[in-house]
């Protein structure tokens, strides 16, 4: 599975961040997702795909490998 963030379009709401916590994290200057691992490995894309689906703004997409 790879990623992909749109940090500008990131509104900074952390939904990420509480659901797959070791895949994304948040600046600390702007609160906008700082993704820790674009290509996660298969046992975690369950709470990726989660994490995916409550990002409300859709900065995060997954590009491959679903």
């Amino acid at each position: 599975m790879e990623l992909g963030v749109n940090r500008e379009r990131c509104i900074g709401a952390g939904m990420c961040v509480l659901t797959a916590p070791g895949v994304f994290d948040q600046d600390a200057e702007d609160g906008r997702v700082v993704p820790l691992d674009l290509t996660p490995p298969p046992e975690l894309g369950p709470v990726v795909r989660e994490a995916v689906q409550v990002c409300p703004s859709g900065a995060i997409t997954i590009v491959s490998g679903d």
